[in-house]
């Protein structure tokens, strides 16, 4: 049984709430036959209104992204669900145990960042002193700053990166995505404006035709993000294969999240 038929199929127990989430969003575990495992449900009743957002959409958006994700075959979001659990139907995605002391963000005192890192940005330190926000030169980062470009992610913070054992990465926290507006906002604008790798090229060609109204995915993502949001999903894709190039901060929104953690 693969984890995401585990978590469609087995019996979802509530063990404890994520007191930290801005949405609900409760520990769990999910069993059947003689298999479980940890993860998190959002139940949509627990979604708080968003302005920019139509209420009870942040679950069905947090599976599109790791269908896309699934689809560009880097594996960047966990497996993620949408099913009926305890307080109603809500979005359950695989728990990750994060690998401590992982440095992927730093603040410095120089002016620019050293060998293997990007700047991101001045942040505040107190007292009136700033500092050089930093991430890491990694290429896990660099998909996922591909895989945000696509999907529109509004609040890509540090906190929703996740080392994994192996020197696996993923992301999460994908409920402010795929909106028709240009919301783009994250900690990862290091690669704002240089080319895109041969390998993001060839993976948006795959997505790019993945996308196409008929397909498996397009008719997967149909059934979670309005017909705008998907047509804006492939005008996304389509501008990044005719750039070949990151996107850069378009100057109508916000471009980094706050706090950026």
């Amino acid at each position: 049984m693969t984890p995401a038929d585990l978590l469609s199929e087995g019996e979802l127990t509530v063990r404890g709430r994520i007191r930290e989430a801005s949405n609900a969003a409760l520990y769990c575990t999910v069993a059947h036959d003689g298999q479980e495992a940890a993860c998190v449900y959002k139940p949509v009743a627990g979604e708080r209104p968003l302005w920019d957002f139509p209420d009870g959409t942040l679950a069905a958006r947090e599976v599109a992204a790791y269908l896309v994700s699934e689809a560009t075959g880097w594996g960047l979001v966990p497996p993620t669900v949408l099913r009926d659990g305890p307080y109603g139907e809500g979005m359950v995605q695989l728990w990750i145990e994060a690998v401590p002391d992982a440095e992927l963000l730093a603040l410095v005192e120089e002016d620019e960042p050293g060998p293997g890192w990007k700047a991101i940005g001045l942040a505040e330190v107190g007292e009136g002193r700033t500092a050089l926000l930093v991430h890491a030169d990694d290429a896990r980062l660099r998909r996922l700053a591909v895989l945000d470009a696509v999907i529109n992610n509004a609040d890509r913070k540090g906190g929703h990166l996740l080392p994994a054992a192996g020197g696996r990465l993923y992301g999460i926290d994908h409920g402010v995505t795929f909106n028709v507006e240009n919301k783009l906002r994250t900690l990862l604008w290091g690669w704002a404006g240089e080319a895109l790798t041969e390998e993001a090229v060839t993976v948006l060609g795959g997505l790019q035709e993945q996308l196409t109204e008929g397909a498996v995915l397009a008719e997967r993502l149909a059934g979670l993000i309005t017909p705008a949001e998907l047509d804006a999903t492939r005008a996304r894709v389509d501008a990044l294969l005719t750039a070949k190039a990151h996107p850069e901060p378009g100057g109508e929104w916000p471009a980094i999240p706050w706090p950026p953690v």
